[in-house]
């Protein structure tokens, strides 16, 4: 059976770090073939001596501690991938629970060739009992909400664009040279492109299932999504080519508004395409609302599921357009 080194970037995560460490040490894979590599982000409160003590009560599953002096997540993952002595390597999160089988489904689908990433679904789970963070969790798994990106919805394996908390050989992700420590977010989907443009694939997989808690906060939220689309455009300008249609419409959304808005005080055309733009929107929020509402029996679900998917679209697409902006900034200087 393979030795397997599971990776976590972490900063500050005492409220969720030992719930990780129990969900790996709960695998069905033997935890005498696994090992934890945690990268610290210089964490100020108490997460390190909770893994210490955690480490005490659990001896039988290895845990190494690295240091991350820059602080984030590439640079993390690049010295835990450094410090694994796992032939396969699984990337996780301090904010997610894989189910207890997690590890398993990914070595057997790893030396079943299926894919050179191997990754599965994400349930995704209120980051509190608010109504607003329930609404939250329901839209960031919402098709209209997301897209296309099947690992927050689709019950299908199939090969696709990406999957968060990939598995790989450590062999192809020193091959690959890493994460790029130039993107501070995207990361991950960086790398997926680098490998598609190596002629290797991708796996999703529904039956490899993975627990994230979603953010708590309309504001959290809005810090997330800006920094999503601000780091997506950084990461586009590497390869433009890896651009998805589902990425480009909430910057394009965002763009049309205020074009629209001045172009009326020219055309009288344009208020009436921005008028159908605004009610084709808001009908599409009022309706994936109305139907969450019903199928959960959550009011919360009508009046926030709107409020979180604008908060994302409009937050996405802010800040690929600022990150665009910057750039030509930059260039012109």
């Amino acid at each position: 059976m393979p030795t397997v080194s599971v990776i976590v970037p972490f900063y500050n995560e005492e409220k969720t770090i030992e719930l990780l460490l129990d969900a790996v040490y709960g695998q069905t894979y033997p935890a005498s073939k696994m090992e934890i590599v945690l990268a610290n982000g210089n964490s100020s409160d108490h997460s390190v001596e909770k893994i210490l003590q955690w480490q005490k009560e659990h001896p039988a599953l290895q845990i190494k501690i690295v240091e991350n002096p820059k602080r984030i997540i590439p640079s993390g993952l690049n010295l835990a991938i450094q410090h694994a002595s796992g032939e396969f390597i699984i990337r996780l999160d301090a904010h997610c629970i894989p189910a207890e089988n997690y590890v398993e489904l990914c070595i057997d689908a790893l030396q079943a060739d299926k894919g050179s990433n191997v990754g599965g679904r994400w349930d995704i789970q209120p980051g509190s009992k608010k109504g607003i963070a329930r609404a939250i969790a329901k839209a960031a798994s919402s098709p209209f909400g997301v897209g296309d990106a099947k690992y927050r919805y689709s019950e299908e394996a199939s090969y696709v664009d990406t999957v968060p908390f990939g598995a790989y050989r450590k062999s192809t992700l020193l091959e690959l040279g890493g994460f790029d420590e130039s993107l501070l977010t995207n990361e991950d989907y960086d790398l997926n492109v680098r490998l598609r443009r190596n002629g290797k694939k991708i796996w999703f997989d529904p039956k490899i299932r993975c627990t994230y808690f979603a953010r708590s906060s309309l504001t959290a939220l809005a810090k997330q999504y800006w920094r999503y689309g601000y780091w997506k455009m950084r990461m586009l300008r590497k390869d433009p080519r890896s651009l998805r249609l589902r990425q480009l419409i909430p910057p394009l959304f965002v763009f049309s508004i205020p074009m629209l808005l001045i172009g009326q005080l020219f055309f009288s055309f344009f208020a009436t395409v921005i008028s159908l733009e605004l009610i084709a929107y808001i009908m599409g929020l009022t309706l994936i609302a109305i139907r969450a509402a019903g199928d959960e029996n959550d009011l919360a679900l009508f009046w926030g599921m709107p409020v979180a998917i604008s908060v994302m679209h409009f937050c996405w697409g802010s800040g690929f357009l600022w990150s665009l902006l910057t750039l030509s900034r930059k260039r012109k200087s």
